[in-house]
């Protein structure tokens, strides 16, 4: 059994140069990010940073808390 399929209607050139005009502009490469789209990659990659660096002091069970823990309870009392 074949799946139902789509196809995309392009106009030709003169009739996009002449439709330009009217219409607002297509998204594609003049598409915005919003600002999540790049401040959680970013916040990933710190946090994931933050592992790492904080895997060579590794330390069995101490009293003292890891350094992550310690930014992430700064972070909470800043936000929360």
């Amino acid at each position: 059994m074949s799946a139902p399929t789509h196809t995309r209607y392009l106009p030709t050139a003169a009739a996009a140069a002449a439709s330009s005009s009217r219409r607002p502009a297509a998204a594609g490469a003049n598409a915005r990010l919003h600002w999540w789209a790049l401040a959680l990659p970013a916040l990933a990659f710190g946090l994931l940073l933050l592992l790492l660096a904080g895997s060579a002091e590794a330390h069995a069970a101490t009293g003292e808390a890891s350094a992550l823990l310690q930014v992430t309870e700064q972070l909470l009392r800043v936000v929360g």
